[in-house]
Order: C-alpha cells, then sequence, then structure tokens
C-alpha cells in the first residue's frame, strides 16, 4: 500500500477524532508521514516500519491531542521524529511549537521535515533538556 493510499484512512480517523482539517493539512500529515517513513530507513527514527500502523500509533495517536492543545507557545521535549509536534504544528500553523532533542540525526531529519512542510513557526532545537534554558516559559 502506498502512502498516499493512507489518505483515505487519515481522513476517516481525523473524522472519528471529531477534528477538522483543511485538505492542505491532510496533505502536509501524509507528506510528514512520507518523510518519516523514507528517513527511518537510514535514521532509525521509529521501532514501527509499517505504515499503517505509523499512521495509527503516532500520526492518529499524536493528534488526539488536538481537542486538548492552549496557549500559543508549546515545546515537544524529546521528540524524536517530530511526534508529536510536526502533526501538532501542522495543525496549528500560527503556535509556536519548538522541537528539542539532543540526538543530532534526528534533529537533521526535524530541520529537513520543517523545511519540507513549510513550518515556518517551528523551531529544532538540538540540546539535553536539562541544559535546555529557554529565554521565555513555553505555555504547555
Amino acid at each position: 500500500m502506498t502512502l498516499m493510499a493512507l489518505k483515505p484512512r487519515l481522513e476517516k480517523g481525523l473524522k472519528r477524532l471529531a477534528i477538522e482539517a483543511t485538505p492542505q493539512q491532510v496533505d502536509l500529515l501524509i507528506q510528514y508521514l512520507t518523510l518519516l517513513e523514507k528517513w527511518n530507513k537510514v535514521y532509525n527514527l521509529t521501532a514501527i516500519r509499517d505504515p499503517q500502523e505509523m499512521l495509527v500509533k503516532h500520526l492518529l495517536d499524536s493528534l488526539a491531542t488536538v481537542p486538548h492543545i492552549t496557549g500559543q507557545k508549546l515545546i515537544d521535549v524529546g521528540t524524536g521524529g517530530g511526534l508529536p509536534g510536526i502533526p501538532l504544528a501542522i495543525m496549528f500553523p500560527n503556535k509556536q511549537i519548538d522541537l528539542l532533542d539532543s540526538n543530532s540525526k534526528k534533529t537533521r531529519f526535524l530541520i529537513q521535515a520543517k523545511a519540507e512542510l513549510g513550518l515556518t513557526k517551528t523551531r529544532v532545537i538540538y540540546e539535553r533538556v536539562e541544559n535546555y534554558q529557554p529565554v521565555e516559559l513555553y505555555d504547555g
């Protein structure tokens, strides 16, 4: 099954979660899943290799938090392959969502994903959480 074939399953999952997404957001979520699957082969971003499993266990699980997100400045600590930070950044393009991880391979992937997905309000931070000293505090 190609990743584009997962689009109807993503749309069905979003509907079951009562999450409204624009067609552009759905396309970006599929594009992110495509990047994650591609880079995972080399960078070992996640133990899950099957795109259908990635859709459910990564994308939809991350998106299940959408109704509970408040605040304008959020941080995803130990984001790994960008979960849940990148799906949230896609759903909330006007919020600042920072992605923090101490693994340089994973942050290289995040920088590439951020650029390809056009996530202009998202920052990738390569740092250990215990050493990270933000100038401004986060809302969540």
